[in-house]
């Protein structure tokens, strides 16, 4: 990775037993490695060992907390794959993102979502409005599979690649354009709330 490259964590979001969102994140990732100027730590929830208790902030966090923690402070920008479950995104996700707050601050967060007809749209448009909170730039573009079971093959690779692709490209142009504005803009003047 070169020193200008930018470090994209992709954070799978589900933990359900059957999910898809391993094999969306590990195309999302192939398309990211081939990007110019991007290293990846791809962050699968259910390998995390985050606490499924809200957390409590007058405790030391446990260890799983603070790893992830590092890794998630060592990200430059974000790309969130998330799927869509009764009209948001998974209670596993919001848990996780709660643990954390300065890691956050200033940074990127893109999606890439997938479900039935919606293609995880509406946890997209809930997850803008978490991130705002925390003092994240959700970037406009996503990356949607609506009717995930029907979108990739047995290999793992979308079915309509050509599209998927041409979007996956327009979201990483922008995670990476405003990875290396706000890292830039953080180093000159570290960001204050």
């Amino acid at each position: 990775m070169n020193d200008d490259a930018i470090n994209l964590a992709i954070i799978i979001a589900s933990t359900r037993k059957g999910r898809r969102g391993p094999t969306v994140a590990r195309w999302f990732a192939g398309r990211a490695r081939a990007y110019s100027g991007v290293g990846i730590d791809l962050i699968d929830l259910a390998d995390t060992g985050i606490p499924a208790v809200a957390p409590d902030f007058t405790d030391e966090p446990p260890e799983t907390v603070r790893a992830l923690g590092e890794r998630l402070a060592r990200a430059e920008a974000f790309a969130v794959v998330t799927p869509e479950y009764n009209h948001s995104f998974p209670a596993s996700l919001k848990t996780m993102i709660d643990w954390y707050h300065a890691e956050w601050r200033a940074k990127p967060v893109g999606f890439v979502s997938y479900g039935g007809l919606a293609g995880g749209l509406r946890a997209v448009e809930h997850l803008r409005q978490v991130f705002a909170e925390l003092h994240a730039t959700t970037v406009r573009d996503t990356v949607s599979f609506h009717n995930v079971g029907e979108r990739f093959g047995d290999d793992g690779e979308p079915t309509d690649p050509e599209g998927c692709n041409a979007a996956a490209k327009v979201l990483l142009d922008q995670l990476v354009w405003w990875g290396r504005a706000l890292r830039d803009a953080r180093a000159e003047r570290p960001y204050a709330v």
